[in-house]
């Protein structure tokens, strides 16, 4: 057999666990603490978990789902990438834009609840039946301080390591994917005093 001039015939071994290790790490920052742009709800005394997700991913309205009836408090980022999902960034900015007008969490349930109608007409009716002024919610979903804030959440995420939504941040730990039940009960176990 002839072997191809200036090349290796052996193959590469693969990196070891260390390797692995630092490749899997993607961070280049801590994710950011708390600010005025974070969507906070549950009790304050609940533990915190930090969600990084996108209206448009089916993983996300799973967690939506399970997370809805547990004692956490959750502070909402968006998560937004248009290469994956075009209606991603359309989304985040109407829920950001509902949110000047107090209503953030219901359109951001309404999203999760109908995920097969995330167009432009389905979503004016969701504003309607919220009651919100439309006008002010188109103006508000297209300025750039709305555009802005989903973007930086985004940019956020990505320097904190995140690669996929949902993702949910507890203590600092990063869990990628939607929780299961034990780790909710892990989560929520704080609340009695349970380590």
């Amino acid at each position: 057999m002839l072997q191809p001039r200036g090349r290796c015939m052996h193959r590469p071994q693969p990196p070891g666990p260390l390797a692995w290790a630092a490749v899997s790490d993607l961070r280049s920052a801590p994710a950011p603490p708390l600010s005025a742009a974070d969507h906070l709800r549950g009790d304050p005394a609940w533990p915190l978990v930090v969600l990084y997700a996108d209206f448009t991913c089916p993983r996300c309205a799973l967690t939506h789902e399970r997370l809805a009836g547990a004692p956490l408090r959750v502070a909402f980022r968006h998560f937004a990438i248009a290469a994956r999902h075009p209606r991603s960034v359309a989304l985040a900015c109407a829920a950001e834009a509902a949110g000047r007008q107090g209503r953030f969490w219901e359109l951001h349930d309404a999203l999760f609840a109908d995920p097969a109608h995330t167009d432009d007409p389905h979503l004016w009716a969701h504003v309607a039946a919220l009651g919100l002024d439309l006008d002010r919610f188109e103006r508000d979903r297209r300025c750039e301080d709305v555009r802005s804030v989903v973007h930086e959440q985004t940019r956020a995420g990505m320097r904190a390591g995140l690669a996929v939504t949902p993702t949910l941040i507890a203590d600092g730990e990063i869990v990628p994917g939607a929780p299961d039940a034990e780790l909710i009960a892990r989560l929520t176990g704080r609340i009695n005093g349970n380590p």
